[in-house]
C-alpha cells in the first residue's frame, strides 16, 4: 500500500459540455488517474460514453487512463481500447465466460489489467486468478449510475481481497469505486484500499481540486 492512496475521479459527473475545464482541473490536481466509466445499457442500465469520446479526451491529459468496462462482451474491444490511449481496462467477472482469455489479451496488447466485481459477487471467485491480475475492482455500489449509497458489507471485501492478494503473491491494487466521499475514504484506505475512485463528491463540491485533496490526504 503507498503512503496515499491513488485518487481517481470519475468524469461520470463532469460536466460534459466543458471538458476542456474539466481536464485543466485534473491537470492541476492531485488526481492520480482518470476514471473512465463506459456503459452500454445492456450490462447496466445506464448508458455513458465510448471510444471516440476517449479519444478526443486522451488529448487533454497525460495522466493515466483507467477504463471500466460495464459492458457485455467487452472482450471484443479490447484492442480498440489500447489504440485510443486507455492505460488499465477492467471487465467485469459477471461479464465473463473465459475470464483468463480475456485478461491474458489485455496484458498482451500493453494494458494492465483490471476484473471489477458487483456488490453480490464473492472476492473468492477470483482465487484462480488474482495471480495474473493488475487490479481488483470492488464496486461499492450497484454499478450504472453515480450518486449512490455507499454498502458497508466494502469493507470486509476489501480485507478478504487484501488476503487474497497477500495469499497468492499477487500484486494486484485495490480499488474501490461507488459513495466514497470524505468520511469512508480513510477506512477504506486502512481496510487495504489502494485506489478510491470518486464522482459525485469530487464534481459536485463547490472545490473540486480542494475534494481530491481531501480523499488523498484525508482532509490533512
Amino acid at each position: 500500500m503507498s503512503q496515499s492512496p491513488i485518487i481517481a475521479p470519475s468524469i461520470l459527473s463532469a460536466d460534459f459540455a466543458d471538458m476542456e475545464k474539466t481536464f485543466k482541473m485534473l491537470n492541476e490536481s492531485e488526481a492520480d488517474w482518470i476514471h473512465l466509466d463506459v456503459m452500454d445499457g445492456n450490462f447496466v442500465p445506464n448508458i455513458s460514453f465510448g471510444m471516440p469520446v476517449i479519444k478526443s479526451l486522451r488529448k487533454l491529459t497525460g495522466k493515466v487512463f483507467d477504463a471500466h468496462l460495464m459492458i457485455e462482451k467487452p472482450e471484443r474491444y479490447i484492442h480498440n481500447f489500447k489504440l485510443i490511449g486507455v492505460d488499465i481496462l477492467t471487465v467485469h467477472y459477471e461479464t465473463q465466460i473465459h475470464l483468463n482469455r480475456t485478461v491474458d489479451l489485455i496484458k498482451k496488447v500493453g494494458m494492465k489489467a483490471g476484473v471489477a466485481l458487483n456488490p453480490h459477487t464473492p472476492v473468492s471467485f477470483l482465487k484462480d486468478i488474482i495471480a495474473d491480475l493488475d487490479l481488483v475492482l470492488i464496486m461499492s455500489v450497484n454499478p450504472g449510475y453515480s450518486g449512490q449509497k455507499f454498502i458497508e458489507h466494502t469493507y470486509d471485501k476489501i480485507k478478504e481481497a487484501k488476503d487474497l492478494i497477500a495469499d497468492n503473491d499477487s500484486k494486484a491494487l485495490i480499488e474501490v469505486d461507488g459513495g466514497i466521499n470524505d468520511i469512508n475514504a480513510p477506512k477504506l484506505y486502512a481496510a487495504g484500499a489502494d485506489v478510491l475512485v470518486a464522482a459525485s463528491y469530487i464534481f459536485n463540491h463547490d472545490n473540486p481540486l480542494k475534494a481530491i485533496r481531501n480523499l488523498k490526504y484525508f482532509g490533512q
